[in-house]
């Protein structure tokens, strides 16, 4: 019988310096949930863009020489860095060290697993963005940048300013009114909500009252889980998106999957005021 393959050290690079609790990176929040659900421990480090392989936070060490086993004689290899929420997951189950949550899907569960991440990671996050950098421009700006001196912060958050308009005029959010904006982004939490709620049911009537329920209403989380938590963790409690946190706390349904999924994951994070 084969070995059991050694588990690798990962350190994730998080972008901020806080520690034991969530950060307002919805793709932090689900690659870490997507670490712990997949049974796979991590340490976590600040890091930055400027060092991320894709300018892009988050991303991850991957250190096969310095798992279980320890450094092996002669394996002087450098960790790996890989980079995007999505892409490293499926590397890591690529390589056999977590499993394929998608896997007993059939293809048209994919399909709406896929949707589901689509709707979060490529609609809702762009209207995030306009709220964050556009409509609570100085509240973010001295968040992200609050390590800075004054003068410096208000330059770079100048031209980050300008960089997310560019992009948000680009993509189309910017060119819809507030209120139609606000109305989009409502339109998206209520369908994630609905969906909560059919998964819950169900669960109830299968006799799953105790631990997580999960978005797609199987029995099993799937790769959709980890992204609808980390959208919902990342807006509760954050001052940059006051509209959303809201939105998230006008439906019990989400705030009881966070809460449970919380409970079992990361029990040792500090959790959202009630």
């Amino acid at each position: 019988m084969a070995a059991p393959k050694p588990t690798p050290s990962l350190t994730v690079y998080r972008g901020f310096p806080t520690r034991g609790c969530y950060t307002f990176s919805p793709f932090v929040n689900k690659l870490e949930a997507r670490l712990r659900i997949g049974g796979l421990p991590y340490r976590v480090e600040t890091g930055s863009v400027f060092k991320a392989p894709r300018g892009k936070i988050p991303y991850l060490d991957l250190d096969r020489a310095d798992g279980d086993g320890g450094n092996k004689a002669g394996d002087n290899e450098p960790p790996e860095q890989l980079c995007d929420s999505t892409l490293i997951p499926r590397r890591l189950v690529d390589e056999g060290y977590m499993p394929d949550l998608n896997a007993a899907l059939t293809p048209a569960e994919r399909a709406r697993d896929l949707a589901v991440r689509a709707m979060l990671e490529d609609k809702l996050y762009f209207f995030q963005m306009r709220e964050r950098w556009i409509d609570n421009y100085y509240t973010m700006r001295d968040t992200v940048l609050g390590f800075m001196l004054f003068p410096m912060r208000v330059l770079i958050g100048l031209f980050a300013y300008r960089n997310v308009k560019n992009t948000l005029h680009g993509q189309g959010v910017l060119r819809f009114t507030a209120d139609e904006a606000q109305a989009l982004r409502v339109e998206v939490w209520e369908a994630v909500n609905a969906m909560l709620l059919a998964s819950r049911n169900k669960a109830h009537e299968a006799g799953r009252d105790e631990g997580p329920f999960w978005v797609l209403g199987g029995a099993a989380p799937t790769e959709a889980d980890a992204t609808v938590f980390g959208f919902v963790v990342a807006s509760l409690d954050c001052k940059q998106a006051p509209t959303t946190n809201e939105i998230i706390r006008s439906f019990p349904v989400l705030m009881d999957y966070a809460a449970r999924i919380h409970d079992q994951y990361f029990s040792d994070y500090k959790r959202w005021t009630e």
